[in-house]
């Protein structure tokens, strides 16, 4: 017993800021539950710099199941819950996620947000919600972020949008857009270094690669999905661009190897990017062969890659001359690692193991771990 009252003073001496540390650390719903350790630490997390609303969130915490919000429905007991602690808080808010799919709180949300565009510190605001909610207009006014990452929502800037000056991630999952607000958008993120951009319907017009990289000036990570390839693909594209990317370090592209411009885009964007530290490649299903490609790019240097991955790999003659091709550029490479696609039958992956042990294509880099890999669902 002494030895625990011992442990229990050890912990309620701890230093306020040693204390706010160890909740960081912590997700909300457990650090509601520190005040059981000490009464110094009963408040504790109304400081936490860092709040975090998802379903994981509202089971087991007891400033949630007490008896006025257990009379609401499990809708209202969300919302209660996120404005009671909205309300308690007192510090600086530099992190918030909510992640939130009921379709009758709409209005609720937008509380939530206009009450965060008060504060003048959030960092990083992580957003996923029922699809086709528009962010409201007070969301634009969280003019400190720096990380930004939206999911399933409409996306619509105000007229007078001055941009997000400090902002250098974001990241667009299924959001509702057009190329034109997209443009707007990012030509006013000035610091943008990392940019993932995923959609299976996009709306709007045409937006070249071309067009698409005078607003990325900074770019260093650029993740882009297989519609918004085939849109700013549209057309083909030079072998140079007007300006080098010198500062893209990783490039992730789904690519159909049937479609010449979007192998051709492929191939311009690796070729203007001479610092390139990985490229990920996700194939789409190929129906026919295509000329060699390897011939209009025979300048192509790729002297600071040090990793390849292509994922769903059909073993047709485009694909091999491609990966050939980054084989052969890549003096640094250290891995490079293929996963076949579902549809690539034993007898194919064996013919293409025979061919790449007796038929061997040039290698820039000889020591390059190199794997081939079957899907592991």
């Amino acid at each position: 017993m002494k030895a625990q009252c011992q442990s229990l003073d050890r912990i309620s001496n701890l230093p306020q800021d040693t204390i706010e540390k160890i909740l960081t650390h912590m997700p909300i719903r457990d650090a509601l539950r520190t005040s059981i350790l000490s009464k110094k630490w009963r408040y504790c997390w109304t400081r936490m710099p860092k709040l975090v609303f998802d379903d994981n969130m509202f089971t087991g915490s007891s400033i949630f199941e007490n008896d006025v919000i257990q009379d609401y429905n499990f809708e209202d007991k969300v919302i209660k819950a996120i404005f009671q602690v909205l309300l308690l808080h007192k510090g600086p808010i530099s992190e918030f996620c909510l992640c939130i799919e009921d379709t009758e709180i709409v209005n609720e949300i937008d509380m939530i947000i206009l009450h965060l565009s008060w504060n003048k510190n959030i960092k990083k605001f992580i957003f996923e919600c029922v699809i086709g909610y528009k962010l409201p207009c007070s969301f634009f006014s969280l003019q400190e972020l720096e990380h930004l990452d939206l999911r399933c929502c409409k996306f619509e800037l105000p007229h007078m949008f001055n941009g997000f000056s400090k902002l250098k991630i974001l990241k667009f999952f299924e959001v509702e857009t057009t190329t034109e607000m997209l443009q707007r958008f990012l030509s006013n993120c000035p610091l943008l270094e990392e940019f993932t951009l995923i959609r299976d319907f996009v709306g709007g017009h045409k937006c070249t690669f071309v067009e698409l990289f005078k607003c990325l000036p900074s770019i260093q990570v650029l993740i882009i999905s297989k519609f918004y390839v085939k849109l700013f693909a549209a057309g083909g594209m030079p072998q140079k661009l007007p300006t080098s990317l010198i500062h893209l370090r990783r490039l992730v592209l789904d690519v159909c190897f049937l479609i010449q411009d979007e192998i051709s885009s492929t191939l311009c964007l690796i070729n203007n990017s001479p610092n390139l530290e990985k490229i990920q490649i996700n194939v789409n299903i190929v129906y026919m062969l295509l000329p060699d490609i390897q011939e209009d790019y025979s300048g192509l240097n790729l002297d600071h890659l040090k990793e390849l991955e292509i994922t769903r790999f059909g073993i047709f003659a485009t694909e091999m001359e491609f990966l050939k091709l980054i084989m052969a550029k890549s003096p640094l490479l250290k891995k490079a690692r293929i996963e076949l696609s579902i549809l690539v039958t034993v007898g194919e992956e064996n013919k293409m193991l025979r061919d790449l042990l007796f038929l061997p294509f040039p290698r820039a880099s000889p020591a390059a771990k190199f794997s081939i890999e079957r899907p592991k669902y």
